[in-house]
């Protein structure tokens, strides 16, 4: 029997349909059934945060994570597909300093850790229905009954139990990495946790001056936004294809060899300076 195609398809109507049918049929609890007994493929699903609303990157990855467990369950394979919660970090941790009104460890040494803890538990699955509905909403086959939750003691031990498994190969090392940091939570934080609280603010800047070995009477000038990296400054570097003036400051009298397309940088007039010589 053929099925006539209609002209216009309103496919996120077709998607719910499909939703529907599979949730009539219990569809992803049967094919669990019945891969029950066959060779088990283990998939390791890095948890979100249920303290924020899924976006772009949870729904892209979770794409791509459910791709992979569908293809390994067509292959032959028996995918367990439990949904986890991140309940730790600074995420969490932000929320409740935010409501608390909480500016620093010493802050929480005073409310005592078991009651910042138990604040921390209480807002840890705030969003989870949310969740629940857009991954199910995306068609995302993944158990969110039988979900685990990085809180739970025997979660964290089997982490532990893993690094040390590592450790005693000799796979773990001490390495030195610039981190993002945060001063008052004292500690290193991830990217994502560094981007939460981006603002727009003035970015001071620094005009700084280098007596030359040769000659201390005259001075390179350099510019900079990030001055707490002069001190770990090893040398000073000269573009050869661009011009460079030698000039005398009229106020101080002093020498300095700068670039001279920054001279408006430096100067609000050119009567202020004389140039005695360029190089470029």
């Amino acid at each position: 029997m053929v099925q006539q195609v209609p002209e216009n398809i309103n496919f996120p109507n077709e998607e719910e349909k499909i939703l529907t049918l599979w949730k009539n049929l219990n569809c992803f609890k049967e094919c669990l059934k019945q891969s029950k007994n066959k060779p088990r493929f283990n998939f390791y699903d890095g948890p979100p945060f249920a303290t924020g609303l899924p976006h772009y990157g949870h729904i892209l990855a979770g794409t791509i994570k459910d791709i992979v467990t569908r293809f390994a369950h067509q292959s032959g394979f028996h995918v367990d597909r439990r949904f986890g919660w991140d309940c730790h970090g600074l995420p969490v941790e932000y929320e409740i300093d935010k409501t608390l009104g909480i500016k620093g460890p010493e802050d929480v040494a005073k409310m005592g850790i078991e009651a910042y803890n138990k604040e921390c538990r209480g807002i840890v699955m705030r969003y989870a229905k949310e969740w629940e509905f857009s991954v199910t909403r995306l068609g995302r086959w993944i158990d969110f009954e039988n979900d685990y939750k990085t809180l739970y003691p025997e979660f964290m031990e089997s982490v532990w139990w893993v690094f040390k498994q590592l450790y005693d190969k000799g796979l773990v090392y001490r390495g030195v990495k610039v981190m993002p940091f945060s001063t008052a939570c004292n500690t290193p934080l991830s990217n994502f946790e560094s981007h939460q609280n981006y603002k727009d603010v003035q970015d001071p800047s620094v005009t700084v001056s280098f007596p030359l070995e040769e000659d201390p009477s005259v001075s390179l000038v350099a510019w900079t936004t990030t001055p707490w990296t002069l001190p770990s400054n090893l040398a000073l570097c000269v573009n050869p294809e661009l011009q460079y003036v030698k000039l005398k400051d009229k106020a101080t009298g002093k020498i300095y060899i700068l670039m001279e397309s920054r001279l408006v940088a430096l100067y609000k007039s050119d009567s202020e300076y004389q140039i005695l010589d360029r190089v470029g």
